[in-house]
């Protein structure tokens, strides 16, 4: 958390709100933060004069377009970004601070301290990492039912943690697989390359939609997660089956069973989603 919705939500709102700010200094109060480069005094001087172009996502990152840079940012479990004046106070936990030219400033708050900054010349990015080894993105053309299939028969793992995996598929998380894995009526242990033509087809409509549905309400505010402007998402009222365990399946009543899969927490109905 967040997961692809979410930071589709924030990218979109970013945009809105500091594409076409120049950038007059950095702050930066917890170093860690800042991976590449490793020297925090360089990070805040290359960054200096540059305006923010467009905001785009690949995956769970954002990459922050500037006019001759690129700044790839991902907020891991808690990681949130906002916009405010300059006068503002300042909250706890905010780590790194974008100061604009026009008196306004991007604050980027971290209270788990987990999150990342990665800074590149354009195009360099898709070489090293965080991003040179991710998987398809399944809101795009590339994600087709045959690729995805193609995928799924060379796992021998269980389907939940092969749907995690963000070289295979990028931007499904623990709340969205659940969800998934349910919309399409397939248990969480079935091995990915044990399923048919038909079950792949629906699993891949199933994450498709789930995700469409989920950027549609502005993700899921499952814990502290808000958008770039402070406002949470609403998909968590629309969640059939991921924090429900105990209530009844919404299809055939069963009571919602949680369990371990790949060492996370998982949803699933035992009569909706059989094993085998």
């Amino acid at each position: 958390m967040p997961e692809l919705p979410e930071v589709e939500t924030v990218k979109r709102t970013l945009n809105a709100l500091v594409a076409g700010k120049k950038i007059e200094g950095v702050t930066v109060s917890l170093g860690r933060i800042i991976q590449r480069p490793a020297d925090i005094d360089q990070f805040c001087d290359a960054l200096k004069g540059h305006t923010i172009q467009r905001v785009e996502r690949r995956g769970k990152f954002l990459r922050i377009l500037l006019d001759d840079l690129v700044l790839v940012s991902h907020l891991r479990m808690e990681g949130r970004y906002g916009v405010f004046a300059s006068g503002e106070p300042v909250e706890k936990h905010t780590h790194v601070i974008f100061h604009f030219d026009d008196g306004t400033e991007l604050r980027y708050k971290d209270v788990r301290q987990f999150g990342t900054m990665h800074l590149f010349k354009p195009d360099e990015e898709w070489t090293l990492p965080p991003l040179h080894k991710l998987g398809v993105e399944p809101l795009s053309g590339d994600f087709t039912v045959e690729r995805f299939a193609a995928a799924m028969r060379k796992r021998r793992s269980f389907i939940k943690p092969v749907l995690l995996n963000q070289h295979v598929v990028v931007g499904i998380g623990n709340i969205y697989v659940d969800e998934a894995l349910f919309r399409s009526g397939i248990h969480p242990l079935r091995p990915a390359d044990h399923l048919s033509d038909e079950e792949y087809a629906r699993l891949h409509a199933a994450i498709v939609a789930t995700l469409q549905e989920a950027v549609e309400a502005g993700g899921s505010s499952i814990k502290s997660y808000v958008n770039g402007q402070g406002e949470m998402g609403m998909f968590q009222h629309q969640l059939q089956m991921y924090g429900r365990e105990g209530q009844p399946c919404i299809h055939c009543g069963t009571l919602i069973e949680k369990t371990v899969v790949g060492g996370r927490g998982t949803h699933y109905c035992p009569l909706c989603q059989q094993q085998s």
